[in-house]
């Protein structure tokens, strides 16, 4: 290896260019922590690995997960990489593209291949109107599997979910009274989960028991944010929630479409708190869903089932946290 780039990694990992020939060179008398630093070094700043030092693989792991369109999905699948390599696991990610392969495709493909187990990502255990038995016969063969965004009792398996309770009272606070809620279809469980959290919170902050108008089913896209919000606002919604961060920046097109401005006339929140959200216009006021904590306690389950602990059927729920930011406030249409 170059000189130069010997002292990179030195400067990085805190260590003498000596102790990182050592490492290349797979020379003894360097401590593990040592070791690891200098590797990680390496890795940090895109060098290769010498093919001596890289690690035998202790078995494969499927992750199954929805459409890289939405930059929470990769956020996720990235945590999830990152923490079963750091265990010695190679990842497989399958990627499921409308009208690209289908789960049961995908789950297949990874059974022939011998994985040690499998996280499905906000897929069809989500989903009300689909068999259940696809995960049974997994987990009556003794596959380890964790299901994450998404419910189900007839499952036997660990499920990892955030708290689907939407902070309508953040635009309670803000003096809003015509609140909506844009979000997908009926048929997935986080969708009704944030309809039982709208009703129970618009029941408790503004005693309103009848909120069928406030609710708008479109697609979990920037186009379906745009046609729910759309509607919300002709009904004259202030605040509006949305069951995603691509539906906000719909919600936010639609506003703009109308002559209105974001927060101005009308306030917008997401969900999820996905990638680049903070440099959206106005950045986005949303509901960051803890991804790291929830792909390392999906990783953290599977691998105590590869490790031969019976999978018990238990929800771990973890609390989002509401990130204001630039797409709130209270509008003139409150104040009038």
């Amino acid at each position: 290896m170059h000189n130069t780039r010997l002292a990179d990694i030195a400067a990085q990992a805190g260590v003498s260019e000596a102790t990182v020939s050592r490492v290349l060179n797979g020379k003894a008398g360097v401590a593990p922590a040592t070791r690891q630093a200098v590797l990680t070094a390496l890795d940090l700043m895109g060098y290769e690995r010498p093919q001596r030092l890289r690690q035998r693989s202790n078995g494969l792991v499927g992750l199954v997960i929805p459409e890289l369109g939405n930059p929470i999905f990769p956020a996720f699948a990235q945590a999830m990489e990152k923490s079963l390599i750091q265990h010695g696991y190679t990842p497989i990610l399958c990627t499921q593209e409308p009208g690209g392969a289908p789960e049961d495709e995908f789950t297949e493909m990874l059974l022939d291949r011998g994985v040690s187990g499998i996280v499905f990502v906000s897929g069809l255990h989500a989903d009300t109107t689909a068999r259940m038995d696809r995960y049974t016969r997994l987990t009556d063969r003794g596959l380890p599997i964790v299901l994450v965004d998404g419910y189900s009792d007839a499952i036997p398996a660990p499920f990892i979910s955030p708290d689907d309770r939407l902070a309508v009272q953040h635009l309670v606070d803000l003096g809003h009274e015509r609140i909506g809620l844009a979000l997908g279809q009926r048929r997935f469980v986080p969708v009704i989960r944030k309809i039982e959290g709208f009703r129970q919170a618009m029941a408790q902050l503004l005693g309103l028991t009848d909120v069928e108008n406030l609710v708008q089913h479109s697609l979990f896209s920037v186009e379906g944010g745009q046609a729910a919000a759309g509607a919300l606002i002709e009904r004259g919604c202030t605040g509006i929630f949305c069951a995603s961060d691509l539906m906000a920046l719909g919600a936010i097109r639609a506003a703009r479409e109308r002559g209105l401005s974001v927060p101005g006339d009308v306030s917008v929140v997401g969900f999820d708190d996905s990638p680049l959200m903070a440099f959206t216009d106005p950045p986005l006021t949303t509901v960051r869903k803890p991804i790291g904590a929830m792909a390392a306690a999906a990783v953290q389950t599977l691998l105590e089932e590869i490790g031969g602990t019976p999978a018990k059927h238990v929800e771990l729920v973890y609390q989002p946290e509401l990130v204001v930011r630039g797409s709130t406030s209270s509008g003139p249409l409150v104040n009038r």
